[in-house]
């Protein structure tokens, strides 16, 4: 089993030698019914459920049940996770099969074509309460985050996703060197547990990429809020989806760049 944290020496400002505890970048590849599909580069914990929420949220399973089982192995040239789907969802990762080496916070590396690209998301169904989802509620729900998020506190180098009920109170975080890695492992977790995206949002410790409000359309999660700025087709797809997207959530801030507020309690 590979810890997500490692000590090394280091000389601080140029002392005498002392400790520091980093971060853990390991290549993990994803295995579905033998076939090699990606290499991200991850935080080796929660393995299983970053497998299963990078497989939905790609849209190589359309379900959790098309997953029959996850086991992982490892080796010294690194961590497989091994995934037995349906043969249906076999041909569908045949059929949209792409080659990545993935880097740190990467989102499209390696796509073998433009036409890959997936830039028309779902229209998310309407949620009643979405559109009062104010600025301190996600201000609130960032700020309560930060005291979840153990491998960034000992090594500064992890981002967190997280679970926010719909009064800004976090639920679940999960921590990766990747930003997309951290979404997928938290949207796998509410996958493998049967529960509904549509009563919560998303916060995150990194900025909205495209990749990130793509994947949290394709799985029904209805807001995502991040502390640094979104880029512009992340507000674009938001606006397509009809996602509420907030960026900039900092102690008295936060922008809202997609989903009008409803003007009785903006």
């Amino acid at each position: 089993m590979t810890a997500p944290v490692r000590t090394v020496d280091v000389w601080r400002n140029g002392g005498s030698a002392e400790t520091d505890e980093v971060a853990v970048e390991a290549p993990v590849a994803l295995v579905f019914n033998g076939i090699s599909h990606a290499v991200m580069m991850a935080t080796p914990t929660d393995l299983e459920a970053f497998a299963l929420g990078f497989a939905l949220s790609e849209g190589l399973l359309q379900t959790r049940t098309e997953c029959y089982g996850i086991d992982v192995h490892h080796s010294e040239a690194g961590i497989e996770v091994r995934m037995d789907v349906a043969a249906a969802a076999e041909v569908r990762l045949k059929d949209l099969r792409r080659s990545l080496a993935g880097r740190t916070g990467c989102g499209l590396c390696g796509i073998d074509s433009l036409m890959r690209l997936d830039l028309t998301p779902e229209a998310l169904a309407p949620a009643p309460w979405v559109p009062s989802l104010s600025p301190a509620v996600v201000q609130r729900a960032l700020a309560a985050m930060t005291s979840r998020q153990p491998i960034n506190a000992a090594t500064g180098a992890c981002h967190a996703a997280g679970w926010a009920d719909a009064d800004g109170h976090i639920v679940d975080v999960a921590e990766d060197v990747g930003r997309h890695n951290a979404l997928d492992k938290l949207l796998g977790r509410r996958a493998a547990a049967g529960l509904s995206n549509a009563d919560g949002f998303v916060v995150m410790s990194s900025r909205a990429s495209y990749e990130l409000v793509r994947k949290c359309a394709r799985l029904g999660v209805p807001a995502l809020a991040t502390v640094s700025a979104p880029t512009s087709l992340a507000i674009d797809i938001a606006r397509q989806a009809g996602l509420v997207l907030y960026g900039f959530v900092r102690p008295g801030q936060a922008v809202r760049y997609a989903g009008a507020p409803s003007p009785a309690r903006a």
